[in-house]
């Protein structure tokens, strides 16, 4: 693996930068192979542009590296580089100071980063919130719960502006004025999904980042999300999972943060839930099982964060919601309840019962769903 000098970091000249952008562009070629090689052969990177073809055979590159080595792509090169002049914008080279520490720990980083917002965030305490596309109303909850808990803490929150529980993760970020990272699996140029345009350009104002391994234009394609995934659990010290299929991009997230030796926090669910399986599966392999913000601090005690802060807001939280009527709150499952059973358990008038739910509705004690009443959890 690279290793770091913290005495090395320096601005990059253009030419530096156009150097990272084609090594970047080599096939089927790795931050470890370039660390060999460079040790091995005692050589800069520098050298590597003034070698024959016979000389970086030697150093152990391929045939179809060198093609692309001698004859990068020169119109991306220009497109990136003039890309990188926009104010806010950042090339990060494995040797830049803002490239993510934790990042850079893991078996196969990016040799460079796309970076456009706060580049200062990337090397700050990350947890990871990734989830279901089409999350429950639970799960909607969960997610919000969750992300403004923790960036109360002062977590940066990362996710990667999918539908669903990482936009969920972001925009509850964002509604208490905490810091976000949203990681892309296309170029900076090419926002995906476009309904989430509107969310990057609010992490952009509200001083958050957003990341891509990915050439400014890349536009989507399947086979880089689940490269995308590898960076969202790479920053972070932590991946949580909110709701996930078995078969879901959610879970190679978890096994990408378990290959990086990061810790992997599941919500479990019901066990009826189809979205419940995956992270039931997570807990069964030894991912911590996790139903308040404060099982989560727990595991890091050691890092100065505002722990006290979530710990009193909880507090807060539990004595207000004590005030719900236990019996009537009782009577409504965390499944849909229908309206005239909640009326049969409580033995309350209808009138009296329709108040009180809508009461607890707006101090987001139930919600209302088609066919009936859904408790949303004590959090």
């Amino acid at each position: 693996m690279y290793q770091e000098n913290e005495h090395a970091y320096r601005e990059t000249s253009e030419n530096e930068q156009r150097q990272w952008l084609i090594l970047a562009q080599l096939p089927r070629f790795s931050v470890a192979k370039l660390a060999t090689i460079l040790r091995k052969s005692a050589i800069q990177i520098a050298d590597l542009f003034d070698a024959d073809s016979k000389q970086l055979t030697a150093y152990g590159f391929s045939d179809a590296q060198i093609q692309q080595l001698q004859h990068p792509d020169e119109r991306q090169l220009d497109k990136s580089l003039q890309w990188s002049e926009q104010t806010s914008s950042s090339l990060l080279n494995i040797t830049s100071k803002h490239y993510p520490k934790v990042l850079l720990q893991t078996a196969r980083p990016p040799i460079l980063l796309y970076c456009f917002g706060n580049k200062d965030l990337l090397n700050t305490h990350q947890i990871a919130i990734v989830g279901s596309r089409n999350p429950s109303i639970a799960g909607k909850q969960n997610a919000q719960y969750f992300a403004q808990g923790l960036s109360q803490c002062g977590w940066t929150v990362t996710s990667g502006l999918a539908l669903g529980i990482d936009g969920l993760a972001h925009d509850a970020v964002l509604k208490v004025k905490g810091s976000t990272v949203a990681v892309l699996g296309t170029g900076l140029n090419n926002i995906y999904p476009k309904r989430h345009v509107k969310m990057a350009d609010c992490i952009l104002e509200q001083g958050g980042t957003l990341v891509s391994e990915f050439v400014p234009d890349m536009p989507a394609k399947p086979e880089n999300f689940p490269r995308r995934n590898r960076i969202i659990s790479g920053m972070s010290l932590g991946t949580l999972i909110i709701e996930a299929a078995i078969k879901s991009g959610s879970l190679i997230t978890a096994r990408y943060a378990l290959e990086q030796n990061r810790d992997v926090f599941a919500v479990p669910g019901n066990i009826n839930n189809v979205l419940s399986k995956g992270c039931h599966y997570l807990i069964k392999q030894g991912a911590k099982l996790v139903e308040c913000v404060s099982d989560i601090n727990d595991e890091y005690q050691h890092l100065a964060l505002n722990f006290l802060n979530i710990q009193q807001n909880e507090l807060q939280k539990s004595a207000r919601q004590s005030l719900a009527s236990d019996k009537l709150l009782d009577s409504v499952d965390f499944e849909t309840t229908p309206l005239d059973i909640v009326v049969e358990r409580c033995g309350m008038p209808v009138a009296e019962v329709m108040s009180q739910l809508l009461e607890y509705e707006l101090r987001g004690l139930v919600a209302a769903v088609p066919g009936g009443y859904l408790k949303l959890g004590e959090k």
